[in-house]
């Protein structure tokens, strides 16, 4: 369900972050845009909202894979009160980190898609965030010839790219290993 009062939401996020900044002492700054001014040029992310900090702090938001930032993003969202589908819809960037992510990975999904048809065998990528194994899926789903899927659980969630129709083959027990697994009691 999309955002109905902009004004309203980016009124609720700058007191949230007038609130976080003053408390924690940043010295950071940010512009809040909502309505069809926030979409992403791109269109990898459904924002609606789209908030950029800058400062001397900024950094701060950067380190350890943009923690502080997802953070802040997170909070935004919860307070919006954005069911967890939603929370793309705002959006929160410093120093186009954003920006160069999406980029680093459009250039994994290619390179992922050019191994995957070199080798005809599945490509799994490290565990991430559900906005990024979204722009994953967006960015495969331009090559007609592979499929790609989300796997695992919570933290440990991550995308596979296969080659269009494949098929695991289960491994076959020779007649040895099975005397042995029903030998032992």
């Amino acid at each position: 369900m999309p955002i109905e009062n902009y004004q309203a939401a980016a009124e609720r996020i700058d007191g949230l972050l007038k609130t976080i900044i003053a408390t924690g002492g940043l010295r950071l700054k940010y512009r809040i845009t909502a309505g069809p001014g926030a979409a992403d040029p791109l269109r990898f992310e459904r924002r609606e909202i789209y908030v950029e900090m800058a400062g001397p702090d900024a950094d701060l938001l950067l380190e350890r894979h943009a923690e502080l930032l997802r953070s802040l993003e997170h909070i935004a969202a919860k307070a919006l009160r954005l069911e967890p589908e939603e929370h793309d819809r705002i959006s929160f960037d410093a120093k186009g980190y954003k920006a160069m992510r999406t980029q680093e990975l459009r250039l994994a999904a290619e390179t992922a898609a050019e191994q995957v048809r070199r080798t005809s065998q599945p490509y799994r990528f490290a565990p991430m965030n559900s906005r990024e194994r979204r722009m994953l899926h967006l960015a495969l789903s331009e090559h007609a010839d592979l499929r790609s899927e989300s796997s695992g659980e919570g933290l440990r969630r991550f995308v596979v790219v296969y080659p269009k129709g494949w098929q695991a083959v289960a491994p076959q027990q020779t007649g040895t290993a099975q005397a042995r697994s029903f030998g032992r009691g």
